[in-house]
């Protein structure tokens, strides 16, 4: 048996996902390759060669390929996928636009958002928003599959030595065309891969007060912020920094939420935090059930204290 991992990338350098992805894919037993599909991409391709674990890089270098679009990039991947048992993605918005993709091109089921390998061909997966695990068996020759990062721990990005191997790059497909891109720019960790989470909710009232009561604590932590869906739907928040069922799944060394009720889809993106410390006024709050450490405050007076103590 042989894997290929899909590498996530920015054409130079590896994304955090991928190294999960590693680990997930090594557990299936056999060879681990992975698949570095872009343009100008050989320091991707030359990073992803040195991920532990990795026996072979396949390099696909083409203009089409440039930005990860998913007709282009799904058929690069049934291109190469003979003699592969396994293909695994990121179950991030990238992977999970072109892993479909793939299962339909290969007729087989896709198995998604996995957080554990109990045989090659079975494998555990969170439903209902995580309030139980599913064990899925699939028969299907090749098995298409989404990792749920915060399920597996990276793998050591240095150390290994795999060859890289230049691979026919795929015709554009015509299907779609990239117009640009919007990126939010900011001097905090990245969401999903931020040690600290410092996360707000409804209610804080206003973008304002998130910003001056939960500002300075992120700060004083050196913490990425997020917030919960009702915080983003309100507009006290951006859209990237929403984490749950409907954003972004994490798991972080230490997770603060403050004035967050801990609705189920809330909890489904954060309960695998290490450390999780809930400060809400409300002692019924459902995050006090998930919490290690649970402060019965008001916010506005606890958070502050907090950051005069650090």
């Amino acid at each position: 048996m042989v894997a290929l991992v899909i590498a996530e990338h920015d054409n130079a350098s590896i994304k955090g996902a991928t190294l999960n992805t590693v680990t997930a894919a090594a557990a299936c037993g056999g060879e681990v390759h992975v698949l570095v599909a872009g343009h100008n991409a050989a320091a991707a391709a030359a990073a992803a060669a040195q991920i532990a674990g990795v026996a072979k890089v396949l390099h696909a270098d083409s203009e089409a390929l440039a930005h990860g679009l998913a007709e282009n990039l799904a058929a690069q991947v049934v291109a190469v996928a003979a003699g592969y048992s396994h293909l695994l993605f990121p179950a991030t918005a990238a992977g999970k636009n072109v892993a479909p993709r793939v299962a339909a091109k290969l007729d087989v089921a896709q198995i998604s958002e996995i957080t554990q390998v109990v045989a090659a061909d079975t494998f555990e997966r969170p439903i209902y928003a995580g309030n139980a695990v599913a064990t899925v068996q699939s028969l299907d020759a090749v098995k298409v599959i989404t990792v749920r990062a915060t399920g597996f721990d990276a793998a050591a990005a240095t150390g290994g030595s795999a060859a890289v191997e230049a691979v026919a790059a795929v015709a554009d497909s015509g299907k779609s065309q990239y117009q640009g891109s919007e990126i939010a720019k900011s001097d905090r960790p990245e969401l999903t891969a931020a040690k600290i989470i410092v996360s707000g909710g409804r209610a804080l009232g206003s973008s304002e007060k998130f910003d001056e009561v939960l500002t300075p604590l992120a700060d004083k932590l050196g913490a990425a912020l997020g917030a919960s869906r009702a915080a983003v739907d309100a507009g006290y928040a951006p859209n990237d920094w929403q984490v749950g069922q409907t954003g972004k799944i994490v798991a972080p060394q230490l997770y603060i939420a403050c004035g967050i009720s801990g609705a189920i889809q809330h909890l489904a993106g954060m309960k695998d935090s290490k450390v999780i410390v809930a400060i809400n006024k409300d002692p019924e709050a459902p995050i006090f059930s998930v919490a290690d450490y649970g402060l019965e405050a008001d916010l506005f007076a606890a958070v502050p204290e907090l950051v005069k103590s650090l």
